[in-house]
């Protein structure tokens, strides 16, 4: 499958490119800035060794118009600024949403967005013709970009697009976590909104904390 990572050169867009590859997958890192998203390729690109899949980095939209399933991985200051430019190009594909509307410095802190969750806000934007799904949002980013250490946890999964939702669960299992469907893209909010509370416990505890359900 062809993957873009939307804001791939931060610490999460980087970690899920880097894992993402090695599962076989073609990888195109994305970034307002090409040249910063083709350097940073490259140093990923070894890593992914004969494992079939490959990692390349240009622009933003060089890297939608290339990919099946787009994952936006942006601060939420910069997330409809980045889909209304690249809303036309997304248009049809399985966009993975894991932004969390954070406002910043009181990050561990729940902050509501005007229509209640990013994710909600992204659908708004793109339109019903592209399935928006909310993933991603409760794995650490350190973890994530040392592919020596195996993930642990488990990915709620929320969309009101069941294909999109599972072909977003099986992207999450090749990343070595296991893949939960959470419900209609509502529930959003309350996904974006328990990240905050494990960016408090990661301080308060100095740890990276993720989250697993029992009995399921």
């Amino acid at each position: 499958m062809h993957i873009a990572v939307v804001g791939g050169t931060g610490r999460e867009g980087r970690g899920l490119a880097l894992r993402w590859g090695r599962a076989g997958h073609q990888v195109s890192i994305g970034s307002r800035d090409a040249a910063r998203a083709q350097e940073r390729a490259r140093e990923l690109a070894p890593a992914v060794g004969d494992r079939g899949g490959s990692i390349e980095g240009g622009s933003n939209a060089w890297a939608v118009e290339r990919a099946q399933v787009v994952v936006l991985s942006v601060p939420y200051a910069a997330h409809g600024e980045t889909l209304r430019a690249l809303g036309a190009l997304i248009a049809g594909r399985v966009l993975v949403d894991l932004t969390v509307p954070l406002a910043p410095p009181r990050v561990s802190e729940v902050h509501l967005p005007p229509g209640q969750a990013a994710a909600l806000e992204a659908q708004a934007l793109v339109g019903p013709a592209t399935p928006v799904v909310a993933a991603l949002h409760h794995v650490s980013s350190t973890l994530l970009g040392d592919p020596a250490r195996a993930l642990e946890g488990d990915v709620l999964v929320c969309s009101d697009d069941a294909a999109a939702c599972a072909t977003v669960m099986t992207l999450v299992g090749e990343l070595g976590l296991r893949a939960l469907e959470a419900g209609p893209l509502r529930n959003a909010i309350a996904l974006e909104s328990l990240t905050p509370v494990l960016l408090h416990l990661n301080k308060r505890y100095k740890g990276n904390a993720s989250i697993r359900f029992l009995g399921i």
